[in-house]
């Protein structure tokens, strides 16, 4: 699939994501992709966040592939089993962040939780940094077992946003060019 072919929605995570992170980037790169926006980014609701989800992806004209980071990747596992069957083709969740068990996550954040293990209804992969401060490697292995996703480890990358010194992030692309071709 090429992502002319499709409608590529970006779901950031808390806080969203600043014209400096990749995710923005890619919006503004992607003729076919776009943030889908929420009403609060500072203090998420679990059901907010996935109802707008499930919206954008009703609402789209082809076949979707997200792009989550963080808490949106959260969001997204939350809202999948309410999205319609088959028009979800694939899926690529950055940085999941274990909000059942990292300490000192705000109370907002903690709502999230617990985080469905039940396989995904579409393709994934979740990329995975070994010294990520909101979750460990193995317990996003887990999870991304658990979902069905192939796992992509990223290193040492911290949580893959623009603190770690992942602003344009190009494997990130390369990542995505090569998942778009086995969809």
């Amino acid at each position: 699939m090429k992502t002319a072919d499709c409608d590529i929605l970006i779901l950031p995570g808390l806080a969203g994501s600043g014209e400096e992170h990749w995710q923005a980037r890619w919006a503004s790169r992607l003729s076919t992709g776009r943030i889908v926006e929420q009403d609060d980014w500072h203090n998420p609701d679990p059901d907010a966040w996935c109802g707008r989800i499930v919206e954008a992806v009703a609402q789209a004209s082809r076949p979707v592939v997200a792009i989550a980071h963080s808490l949106g990747v959260v969001a997204t596992v939350l809202a999948a089993p309410r999205f319609p069957q088959g028009v979800v083709r694939g899926g690529i969740l950055v940085a999941f962040p274990d909000v059942e068990t990292t300490p000192n996550l705000p109370d907002s954040v903690r709502r999230f939780a617990p985080v469905p293990r039940d396989p995904l209804p579409f393709p994934a992969l979740v990329v995975a940094s070994r010294n990520d401060p909101y979750c460990s490697y193995e317990r996003a292995e887990d999870f991304a077992y658990s979902w069905g996703a192939a796992m992509v480890d990223a290193g040492e990358s911290g949580h893959i946003n623009v603190a770690s010194g992942h602003g344009p992030w190009p494997e990130g692309l390369m990542r995505l060019a090569g998942f778009m071709k086995g969809l």
